[in-house]
């Protein structure tokens, strides 16, 4: 949080400084974008091939080969999850929420893709429909999927509160995913990383720039859907938080089931291929 201004004492130029425009960090112009079109066009006679329920304060493990799509839908009431991805073949290639948010913003919507961390960073997943691309921003700057939440743990739990507790989407997402590679979880911790935040409904206030949460618009029914870029192995927790309308890390809130889809296409995308991972020498040269 920023100090109070009262606190220290404004120059002379003070509002000739914040008047001063901002330049955004990173141009996209030259950011090969995904043909929309032809990915839509794939969905054409798919087939499920896969579904994985996620019971409410618990994390399920999914994988979806490259060239297919998934869906996280809401299917009992207003659920809130956070979503882990990894390459299904080398686990160290995991989702950058950071580079994810520099390159496309706090929330992410249709057409907005999801980048492997470095020194990968290619488009791990594309998201190709959104049925909450309705609600925007709000008047309090909310808005929904967000890429700036960490995902709730148990060890800033800890610190707040003093107490312990496991359900937490950070140790949910430790658990499905050493169940699923049959490892131990102290060995598999590292891996789980910052989420993409899927319906939940956040921001930044105002006057403190603090992080909020708010009660999600998402119903039963609703869908963020995505189109694997490369062979994804994915984990998914239904958050502790519900709706996130009041409080995260507790059995307080009302929770509900979470549903991961997998589609196959008949064919895919026209014209697309699989992204190779980025072509820097990795020379770091003085």
């Amino acid at each position: 949080m920023k100090r109070a201004a009262n606190e220290v004492t404004e120059p002379q130029d003070a509002e000739a400084r914040r008047r001063i425009p901002p330049v955004i960090c990173y141009p996209v112009d030259t950011l090969p974008r995904p043909d929309l079109a032809s990915y839509q066009a794939a969905r054409d006679g798919w087939e499920k091939v896969d579904e994985v329920v996620v019971p409410p304060r618990e994390a399920r493990c999914f994988h979806v080969p490259a060239g297919s799509f998934f869906r996280i839908v809401s299917i009992e009431g207003p659920q809130v999850g956070d979503l882990n991805l990894w390459a299904a073949e080398d686990i160290n290639e995991r989702f950058f929420s950071g580079k994810t948010r520099a390159l496309h913003g706090t929330h992410l919507s249709t057409g907005d893709q999801l980048w492997s961390c470095l020194p990968y960073l290619r488009p791990m997943a594309t998201i190709t429909h959104d049925t909450l691309d309705w609600y925007g921003f709000d008047g309090f700057g909310g808005s929904v999927h967000d890429v700036i939440g960490t995902r709730c743990d148990p060890y800033t739990h800890k610190l707040l509160s003093g107490d312990e507790y496991h359900h937490c989407c950070h140790s949910n997402l430790t658990r499905a995913l050493a169940d699923r590679l049959g490892k131990p979880k102290l060995e598999v911790e590292p891996a789980v990383h910052d989420v993409l935040n899927v319906f939940m409904c956040t921001g930044f206030t105002r006057d403190t720039g603090q992080y909020f949460m708010k009660a999600s618009p998402v119903r039963p029914g609703d869908y963020l859907e995505f189109f694997a870029e490369i062979d994804l192995l994915g984990a998914l927790s239904a958050c502790p938080g519900g709706d996130c309308s009041a409080e995260h890390s507790s059995d307080v809130a009302v929770c509900h089931p979470l549903l991961v889809e997998v589609y196959r296409p008949k064919a895919p995308p026209a014209g697309w291929t699989s992204p190779t991972r980025n072509g820097y020498s990795r020379r770091h040269e003085d």
